[in-house]
């Protein structure tokens, strides 16, 4: 098993990982009935394809032996409707100040954009991800 999820009522989860132990709250968006005081379900899955790109580039850098660390990203996430859906999700990922070889943005895009969440979301879901190499 790799998570138990609770309702809590008041359109609120609490979903906890087995084998860590940490939990995650969730709540309906406002404009979806809820209040909106935590990540909404489908904000973590906007939020997981940003984590996902992210940890598939680190581990494309160790591999390679290119330093990441303070990498950072901004997730939007923009809802669609009929059916009520995720329509789009704009991740701008900054890359920190360091000088990149051609080769290594090749290596870490492409494990970025390959990353397992990228490939498992609906082809409809249109995926925006742009790079920012200082």
């Amino acid at each position: 098993m790799t998570s138990k999820i609770i309702y809590q009522g008041e359109l609120r989860t609490k979903a906890t990982h087995i084998k860590s132990d940490t939990s995650i709250i969730t709540d309906a968006p406002t404009d979806n009935n809820g209040k909106g005081s935590s990540f909404s379900p489908t904000d973590l899955v906007a939020t997981a394809l940003a984590s996902c790109a992210m940890t598939i580039m680190g581990i494309a850098a160790d591999n390679h032996k290119i330093n990441i660390e303070g990498a950072s990203a901004e997730v939007v996430k923009i809802m669609g409707s009929d059916p009520r859906r995720i329509a789009e999700v704009q991740i701008q990922i900054h890359m920190p100040e360091k000088s990149y070889s051609t080769k290594e943005v090749s290596i870490l895009e492409k494990a970025a954009l390959t990353c397992p969440v990228a490939k498992s979301l609906h082809p409809e879901l249109v995926q925006q991800i742009q790079f920012h190499w200082k």
